[in-house]
Protein backbone atom coordinates (compact mmCIF):
# COMPACT_ATOMS: atom_id res chain seq x y z
CA UNK A 1 0.00 0.00 0.00
CA UNK A 2 1.21 3.10 -1.36
CA UNK A 3 2.13 5.82 1.61
CA UNK A 4 0.26 9.10 2.01
CA UNK A 5 3.16 10.95 0.73
CA UNK A 6 3.71 8.95 -2.04
CA UNK A 7 0.11 9.25 -3.33
CA UNK A 8 0.26 13.02 -2.85
CA UNK A 9 3.57 12.82 -5.31
CA UNK A 10 1.68 11.14 -7.66
CA UNK A 11 -1.32 13.41 -7.57
CA UNK A 12 0.90 16.41 -8.05
CA UNK A 13 2.76 14.67 -10.54
CA UNK A 14 -0.54 14.11 -12.52
CA UNK A 15 -1.07 17.78 -12.94
CA UNK A 16 0.77 20.56 -15.20
CA UNK A 17 3.85 22.48 -14.36
CA UNK A 18 3.36 25.32 -11.56
CA UNK A 19 2.42 28.59 -13.72
CA UNK A 20 4.83 31.66 -14.28
CA UNK A 21 2.32 33.38 -11.73
CA UNK A 22 1.71 30.76 -9.13
CA UNK A 23 2.23 31.54 -5.36
CA UNK A 24 2.08 35.65 -6.23
CA UNK A 25 -1.38 36.19 -5.42
CA UNK A 26 -1.07 34.57 -1.75
CA UNK A 27 2.27 36.54 -1.07
CA UNK A 28 1.48 39.67 -1.64
CA UNK A 29 -0.51 40.45 1.04
CA UNK A 30 1.12 41.00 3.68
CA UNK A 31 -1.25 43.76 5.32
CA UNK A 32 -3.57 41.40 5.37
CA UNK A 33 -1.52 39.02 7.15
CA UNK A 34 -1.59 36.28 4.62
CA UNK A 35 2.02 35.84 4.31
CA UNK A 36 4.76 33.38 5.93
CA UNK A 37 7.25 35.12 7.62
CA UNK A 38 10.47 33.74 9.21
CA UNK A 39 10.61 30.88 11.57
CA UNK A 40 12.23 30.08 14.81
CA UNK A 41 14.96 27.46 14.45
CA UNK A 42 12.87 24.11 13.04
CA UNK A 43 9.61 25.42 13.41
CA UNK A 44 7.18 26.12 10.07
CA UNK A 45 5.55 29.58 9.45
CA UNK A 46 1.65 29.98 10.60
CA UNK A 47 -0.43 27.07 8.65
CA UNK A 48 -3.25 29.70 6.67
CA UNK A 49 -0.14 31.50 4.99
CA UNK A 50 1.47 27.97 3.49
CA UNK A 51 -1.89 26.30 2.62
CA UNK A 52 -2.72 29.58 0.96
CA UNK A 53 0.27 29.51 -0.76
CA UNK A 54 -0.08 25.77 -1.71
CA UNK A 55 -3.75 26.12 -3.16
CA UNK A 56 -2.60 29.16 -5.07
CA UNK A 57 0.28 27.05 -6.72
CA UNK A 58 -2.24 23.99 -7.70
CA UNK A 59 -4.84 26.02 -9.18
CA UNK A 60 -2.22 28.14 -10.96
CA UNK A 61 -1.00 24.98 -12.55
CA UNK A 62 -4.45 23.68 -13.09
CA UNK A 63 -5.58 27.02 -15.03
CA UNK A 64 -2.06 26.72 -16.96
CA UNK A 65 -2.72 23.15 -18.15
CA UNK A 66 -6.75 24.17 -18.87
CA UNK A 67 -6.07 27.62 -20.24
CA UNK A 68 -4.75 29.27 -24.00
CA UNK A 69 -1.63 28.17 -24.80
CA UNK A 70 1.07 29.50 -22.78
CA UNK A 71 3.22 30.40 -25.95
CA UNK A 72 1.68 31.76 -28.96
CA UNK A 73 4.39 30.55 -31.30
CA UNK A 74 4.95 26.71 -30.81
CA UNK A 75 3.16 25.51 -33.95
CA UNK A 76 5.13 28.26 -35.62
CA UNK A 77 8.38 26.69 -33.95
CA UNK A 78 7.15 23.53 -34.21
CA UNK A 79 6.74 23.82 -37.83
CA UNK A 80 10.40 24.77 -38.27
CA UNK A 81 11.97 22.23 -36.78
CA UNK A 82 13.56 19.88 -39.47
CA UNK A 83 12.94 16.21 -39.88
CA UNK A 84 16.32 15.24 -39.15
CA UNK A 85 16.00 16.80 -35.96
CA UNK A 86 12.83 14.78 -34.98
CA UNK A 87 12.57 11.85 -32.94
CA UNK A 88 12.22 8.26 -34.32
CA UNK A 89 8.45 8.51 -35.63
CA UNK A 90 6.15 6.61 -33.57
CA UNK A 91 7.78 7.13 -30.37
CA UNK A 92 7.81 10.91 -29.07
CA UNK A 93 6.37 13.42 -30.86
CA UNK A 94 7.35 16.87 -31.79
CA UNK A 95 4.60 19.58 -30.17
CA UNK A 96 3.14 16.92 -28.18
CA UNK A 97 5.84 14.93 -26.21
CA UNK A 98 8.77 17.97 -26.64
CA UNK A 99 9.39 21.27 -28.35
CA UNK A 100 11.91 22.61 -30.10
CA UNK A 101 13.87 26.04 -29.57
CA UNK A 102 14.24 27.88 -32.22
CA UNK A 103 16.95 29.16 -32.65
CA UNK A 104 18.67 27.02 -30.86
CA UNK A 105 20.70 28.41 -27.70
CA UNK A 106 24.65 27.42 -27.01
CA UNK A 107 25.61 25.72 -23.72
CA UNK A 108 28.08 25.55 -21.35
CA UNK A 109 28.46 22.13 -21.40
CA UNK A 110 32.31 20.62 -22.80
CA UNK A 111 32.70 19.12 -26.43
CA UNK A 112 30.95 16.03 -26.98
CA UNK A 113 28.75 16.42 -23.63
CA UNK A 114 25.12 17.01 -23.65
CA UNK A 115 24.40 19.72 -21.02
CA UNK A 116 20.36 19.01 -19.47
CA UNK A 117 18.97 21.72 -17.29
CA UNK A 118 16.10 21.60 -15.03
CA UNK A 119 14.34 24.90 -14.22
CA UNK A 120 12.58 24.44 -11.43
CA UNK A 121 11.23 26.62 -8.31
CA UNK A 122 11.27 25.55 -4.66
CA UNK A 123 7.67 27.02 -3.68
CA UNK A 124 6.83 24.50 -6.48
CA UNK A 125 5.19 21.27 -5.20
CA UNK A 126 5.21 19.71 -9.03
CA UNK A 127 8.99 20.26 -8.73
CA UNK A 128 9.39 18.77 -5.11
CA UNK A 129 7.79 15.86 -6.45
CA UNK A 130 9.64 15.25 -9.23
CA UNK A 131 12.90 15.55 -7.48
CA UNK A 132 13.30 12.07 -6.33
CA UNK A 133 12.86 10.82 -9.64
CA UNK A 134 15.14 13.41 -11.26
CA UNK A 135 17.60 12.26 -8.27
CA UNK A 136 17.22 8.83 -9.32
CA UNK A 137 18.21 9.50 -12.84
CA UNK A 138 21.30 11.97 -11.94
CA UNK A 139 22.89 9.17 -10.47
CA UNK A 140 22.62 6.85 -12.89
CA UNK A 141 22.53 8.86 -16.52
CA UNK A 142 24.34 8.86 -19.44
CA UNK A 143 27.91 9.67 -19.36
CA UNK A 144 28.27 12.33 -21.93
CA UNK A 145 25.04 14.27 -19.98
CA UNK A 146 26.06 16.97 -17.79
CA UNK A 147 23.14 18.10 -15.35
CA UNK A 148 22.47 21.40 -13.58
CA UNK A 149 19.72 23.40 -11.94
CA UNK A 150 18.59 26.44 -12.80
CA UNK A 151 16.02 27.90 -10.47
CA UNK A 152 13.66 30.31 -12.03
CA UNK A 153 13.63 34.25 -10.93
CA UNK A 154 10.48 35.33 -11.91
CA UNK A 155 9.18 37.43 -9.24
CA UNK A 156 10.41 38.37 -5.50
CA UNK A 157 9.15 35.18 -4.16
CA UNK A 158 10.84 33.08 -6.78
CA UNK A 159 14.51 35.58 -6.67
CA UNK A 160 14.08 35.19 -2.86
CA UNK A 161 14.51 31.37 -3.23
CA UNK A 162 16.71 31.03 -6.08
CA UNK A 163 19.58 33.30 -3.78
CA UNK A 164 19.35 31.22 -1.31
CA UNK A 165 20.10 28.14 -3.83
CA UNK A 166 22.87 29.97 -5.00
CA UNK A 167 23.91 31.01 -1.65
CA UNK A 168 24.06 27.01 -0.72
CA UNK A 169 25.48 25.79 -3.97
CA UNK A 170 28.50 28.66 -3.55
CA UNK A 171 29.27 26.97 0.11
CA UNK A 172 29.55 23.53 -1.27
CA UNK A 173 26.01 22.67 0.37
CA UNK A 174 23.80 22.00 -2.95
CA UNK A 175 23.85 18.25 -3.05
CA UNK A 176 23.61 18.26 0.45
CA UNK A 177 20.63 20.59 1.36
CA UNK A 178 18.82 20.43 -2.09
CA UNK A 179 16.27 18.31 -0.62
CA UNK A 180 16.18 19.64 2.91
CA UNK A 181 15.19 22.67 1.28
CA UNK A 182 12.24 21.44 -0.22
CA UNK A 183 11.36 19.88 2.80
CA UNK A 184 11.25 22.97 4.71
CA UNK A 185 8.97 24.00 2.41
CA UNK A 186 7.15 21.77 1.01
CA UNK A 187 6.36 19.17 4.13
CA UNK A 188 7.40 21.95 7.21
CA UNK A 189 5.58 24.97 4.65
CA UNK A 190 8.41 27.34 6.18
CA UNK A 191 8.62 29.30 2.79
CA UNK A 192 11.12 31.64 4.34
CA UNK A 193 9.69 34.61 2.63
CA UNK A 194 8.44 37.65 3.75
CA UNK A 195 7.03 39.78 0.61
CA UNK A 196 8.25 43.36 0.49
CA UNK A 197 10.76 42.56 3.70
CA UNK A 198 13.97 41.31 2.61
CA UNK A 199 15.20 41.68 6.38
CA UNK A 200 13.31 38.79 7.09
CA UNK A 201 13.24 36.86 4.65
CA UNK A 202 17.18 36.60 4.72
CA UNK A 203 16.52 36.38 8.73
CA UNK A 204 14.35 33.37 7.98
CA UNK A 205 17.18 31.61 5.08
CA UNK A 206 19.77 32.33 8.22
CA UNK A 207 18.15 30.22 10.56
CA UNK A 208 17.74 27.47 8.09
CA UNK A 209 21.51 27.93 7.46
CA UNK A 210 22.24 27.65 11.26
CA UNK A 211 20.22 24.48 11.63
CA UNK A 212 21.86 23.17 9.46
CA UNK A 213 25.61 23.59 10.26
CA UNK A 214 26.36 27.14 8.20
CA UNK A 215 27.18 30.30 10.69
CA UNK A 216 25.82 33.15 10.21
CA UNK A 217 28.78 34.90 7.97
CA UNK A 218 29.64 31.75 6.00
CA UNK A 219 26.13 31.91 4.77
CA UNK A 220 25.99 35.76 4.55
CA UNK A 221 29.65 35.83 2.55
CA UNK A 222 28.08 33.85 0.23
CA UNK A 223 24.56 35.51 -0.22
CA UNK A 224 26.19 38.68 -0.64
CA UNK A 225 29.16 37.58 -3.16
CA UNK A 226 29.87 38.27 -6.79
CA UNK A 227 29.41 34.75 -7.42
CA UNK A 228 25.75 34.46 -6.22
CA UNK A 229 24.80 37.95 -8.01
CA UNK A 230 26.61 36.20 -11.34
CA UNK A 231 24.30 33.38 -11.12
CA UNK A 232 21.37 35.25 -10.82
CA UNK A 233 22.05 37.49 -13.60
CA UNK A 234 22.72 33.84 -15.50
CA UNK A 235 19.51 32.49 -14.22
CA UNK A 236 17.32 35.27 -15.53
CA UNK A 237 19.35 34.94 -19.14
CA UNK A 238 18.32 31.48 -19.79
CA UNK A 239 14.82 31.75 -18.43
CA UNK A 240 14.64 34.55 -20.67
CA UNK A 241 16.22 32.39 -24.00
CA UNK A 242 14.05 29.35 -22.74
CA UNK A 243 10.61 31.20 -22.45
CA UNK A 244 9.79 29.48 -19.26
CA UNK A 245 6.34 29.50 -18.61
CA UNK A 246 6.11 26.71 -15.95
CA UNK A 247 8.15 24.34 -14.09
CA UNK A 248 9.67 21.78 -13.85
CA UNK A 249 10.62 22.39 -17.13
CA UNK A 250 13.86 19.94 -18.83
CA UNK A 251 16.07 22.09 -21.21
CA UNK A 252 18.21 19.19 -23.59
CA UNK A 253 21.07 20.60 -25.37
CA UNK A 254 19.64 23.80 -25.63
CA UNK A 255 17.63 22.45 -28.38
CA UNK A 256 14.91 21.24 -26.99
CA UNK A 257 12.27 21.53 -23.69
CA UNK A 258 9.34 19.09 -21.94
CA UNK A 259 7.68 18.51 -18.78
CA UNK A 260 5.34 16.34 -16.77
CA UNK A 261 2.48 17.74 -18.55
CA UNK A 262 3.78 16.85 -22.05
CA UNK A 263 5.44 13.34 -21.02
CA UNK A 264 1.33 13.10 -20.20
CA UNK A 265 1.64 13.30 -16.32
CA UNK A 266 4.18 10.47 -15.94
CA UNK A 267 7.84 11.24 -14.59
CA UNK A 268 9.22 7.99 -15.81
CA UNK A 269 8.26 9.10 -19.31
CA UNK A 270 9.99 12.07 -19.07
CA UNK A 271 12.83 10.56 -17.74
CA UNK A 272 12.69 8.77 -20.99
CA UNK A 273 11.64 11.42 -23.20
CA UNK A 274 14.71 13.44 -22.01
CA UNK A 275 17.18 10.64 -22.55
CA UNK A 276 16.12 10.15 -25.59
CA UNK A 277 15.97 13.97 -26.62
CA UNK A 278 19.79 14.18 -25.43
CA UNK A 279 21.26 10.99 -27.53
CA UNK A 280 19.25 12.29 -30.18
CA UNK A 281 21.63 15.66 -29.45
CA UNK A 282 24.30 14.20 -29.21
CA UNK A 283 24.10 11.83 -32.56
CA UNK A 284 24.01 14.99 -34.35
Amino acid sequence: MKSPLTLVAIALLMLSACARDAGAPALAGAAAGQTPTAASAGAATSATPAATLTRTVASEAANAANGPNRDESALERIAALPASAELPAGKWVAGTHYRPLVPAQTTDAAPGKIEVVEMFWYGCPHCYAFDPYLESWRKNKAPYIEFRRVPVTWGEVHRAHARLFYALQALGKEEALHSAVFAEMQEKKNFMFTAGNEHDTIAAEVVFAKAHGISEADFMSAYNSFTVQTNLQKADDLQRRYKVEGVPLMVVGGKYVTDVGMAGGEASDLISIVNDLAASAKRR
